[in-house]
């Protein structure tokens, strides 16, 4: 399968489903109390629209998978998260342009959405590279990315510029083929525990 194709993936605490603008209403409600998350791609108040559209346009150009993130035992749409960088000739992607609202956070929702993606990647689109980008100031986020057992390839210097100018240095993490056995049975054991 292709690293493009739109699917739906779920298990037990979310499904991934392909986004479409009727997601929009839901997204804004998700949105509320991340105003101060300046260093991730959270979309500002009323801007939820044009969000939707943009990564809509990079799914058209064959650069973005983007799905909706619902929580099953709400069902309520809670977040985003992306395949993105798609290099379908290399088999290559990045999870990425992802955020769960504040009453999903320190939930079983990141690591349920972080398994389907890495298992989509791996046993459907057979990647050969999963790689997770973050601002060096999330760190939160790059806590987040290193308990799912992806290790730190390095750090990008004065990365790109940030909506507001500021020069972003950029955390890139990695998961590969060998490695997703172990990676699996750490996530599967992480929504064990609860």
């Amino acid at each position: 399968m292709l690293l493009t194709t739109p699917v739906t993936l779920e298990n037990a605490f979310v499904r991934l489903e392909p986004l479409v603008p009727e997601h929009e209403q839901d997204l804004a409600d998700a949105s509320v109390g991340l105003e101060h998350a300046w260093y991730t791609s959270v979309p500002r108040p009323g801007a939820t629209s044009d969000d939707i559209a943009q990564r809509l346009e990079w799914r058209d150009a064959g650069m973005m998978n983007p799905w909706a993130v619902r929580r099953l035992d709400t069902d309520r749409v809670v977040g985003t998260t992306t395949f993105c960088n798609i290099d379908q000739p290399n088999r290559h992607v990045e999870i990425g342009h992802t955020w769960i609202g504040v009453e999903a956070q320190r939930t079983a929702v990141n690591t349920a959405a972080k398994l389907l993606l890495l298992s989509h990647a791996f046993e459907a689109c057979d990647a050969i590279a999963v790689e997770f980008r973050t601002h060096w100031h999330n760190r939160q986020s790059r806590a987040a990315i290193a308990r799912l057992g992806a290790k730190q390839d390095g750090v990008l210097r004065n990365h790109r510029l940030g909506p507001d100018g500021t020069l972003r240095d950029t955390v890139v993490f990695s998961v590969l083929p060998h490695e997703w056995p172990a990676v699996k049975l750490g996530l599967q054991e992480r929504l064990a525990r609860g």
